[in-house]
């Protein structure tokens, strides 16, 4: 066989070589840091900028998810659930605008 054909798959299409694309997965999470100027001395505000920022985050939600384990079974339970309220709201709101 020839180069070409050899770097050809079944259905004709170049075979690309090297490494797989990296996909980030479910449980890969990217750290970055949060930053707040104080500005003017005034830290109460940078604090509350702070909160402010972690919250829409989710790093709270993070905090209290994390607390205590949670059983695998539990986390498949709490995520159905939480499937199926997104699911409700979003037929309720399909609704609404109809």
């Amino acid at each position: 066989m020839t180069d070409i054909q050899d770097n050809l798959s079944i259905d004709n299409k170049p075979r690309i070589e090297g490494p797989r694309p990296h996909r980030a997965s479910a449980r890969s999470v990217e750290f970055r840091p949060i930053e707040v100027a104080v500005q003017d001395g005034n830290v109460n505000r940078a604090l509350s900028m702070l909160k402010r920022k972690m919250a829409a985050e989710g790093i709270y939600k993070e905090l209290r998810k994390r607390r205590f384990f949670e059983k695998p079974s539990e986390e498949r339970k709490r995520r159905g659930r939480e499937a199926d309220r997104r699911r409700k709201k979003a037929v309720r709101v399909a609704r609404e605008r109809a």
